[in-house]
């Protein structure tokens, strides 16, 4: 257990993502004073560099990736086994996106290894174990989690933690790693691939710290919420029924056959809190709900509700956030 913290890194045009500042933060909190390391798959780590040592980073690891794309499971999952046992790392955090989850299968079976996945916080005990902790049962149950052997493959919620700069500023040392990529890896070619971008600017769902979600109550119009949501800085999402109805784009389905998120604030429109839904969104830090039904089940468990119409409260809501934001 005398290795670094290794951190696979998410990064985009070059810009290491939110995420990665939080699980540099957590890694330096469990890691017993020692510097976390960094996979950084692809190219720009010599841009990152500054920023990775504000978080107080080690080394960076660049593994060879041999003109291969890493944004194929197998590929990137020989790369960084590589890393690992170049590193001698400990254990191995990462975001918990969609991607990294494949990609954690492909490791846990490569280096014989347990992944935990969808992580809410994560703790050394007295023993020198990391213990994750993580909900379950639509978030009414909080579990914790051990890795009892080999190197434990962590994925971490976004928002799991702050995000801090270390106290003292490092300077990293970039070590590149040579990889043996297997007939898996090589099988796989990337012919196209398009990006989604959220509609005006706003931040995915799955990394926004607070999120305005629209339900059956918005009556197809998502005026409100988006213009609460553009308030904010929030991403905006929607409930099955909203999407079903063509109302707004699948791909901002939050719930049990949608996208999970856990927000320091989320903000039910119209939302009547099926149990579906509620297994996507109940991690959420607050919660608050608005809706002109008492009795609606969302009132059940949000930490503040307010039994009016969304129409009026959202836009009053939206013009005093922007009042208070002119008057700092």
């Amino acid at each position: 257990m005398n290795g670094p913290i290794l951190v696979l890194v998410d990064h985009h045009a070059g810009a290491v993502a939110g995420t990665a500042h939080e699980l540099l933060t957590i890694a330096r909190a469990v890691g017993d004073g020692a510097a976390p390391a960094v996979v950084w798959l692809g190219d720009g780590a010599p841009a990152a560099l500054d920023d990775l040592g504000a978080y107080g980073v080690g080394t960076v690891y660049v593994p060879a990736l041999d003109g291969l794309d890493p944004r194929v499971a197998a590929v990137a999952a020989d790369a960084v086994a590589a890393v690992v046992a170049a590193s001698g790392a400990q254990a191995l955090l990462f975001a918990s996106t969609y991607d990294n989850k494949e990609l954690a299968a492909h490791l846990a079976v490569a280096l014989g290894t347990g992944a935990v996945v969808d992580g809410t916080g994560l703790e050394r005990r007295a023993d020198g174990a990391l213990v994750i902790s993580k909900t379950v049962f639509s978030a009414t149950w909080t579990t914790q989690c051990v890795v009892p052997a080999g190197v434990p493959l962590i994925g971490l919620k976004p928002h799991s933690g702050e995000s801090a700069p270390a106290a003292s500023p490092t300077a990293p040392v970039v070590e590149a790693v040579p990889v043996t990529f297997g007939p898996g890896a090589r099988a796989v070619r990337v012919v196209e691939r398009t990006e989604h971008h959220t509609a005006g600017g706003r931040p995915d769902l799955t990394e926004a710290r607070a999120v305005v979600v629209g339900g059956r109550g918005t009556e197809g119009d998502f005026t409100p919420v988006e213009d609460l949501a553009d308030a904010l800085g929030a991403g905006v999402g929607a409930t099955r029924v909203a999407t079903d109805e063509g109302w707004i784009d699948h791909s901002a389905q939050i719930g049990q056959t949608g996208v999970t998120i856990a927000p320091r604030l989320y903000i039910g429109a119209g939302v009547s809190g099926a149990i579906h839904h509620r297994a996507g969104m109940q991690a959420s830090e607050v919660i608050v709900a608005v809706n002109t039904d008492a009795d609606a089940p969302i009132f059940e468990f949000a930490d503040l509700g307010i039994v009016g119409d969304l129409t009026e409260v959202l836009p009053q809501a939206a013009a005093e956030i922007r009042r208070l934001k002119a008057a700092e």
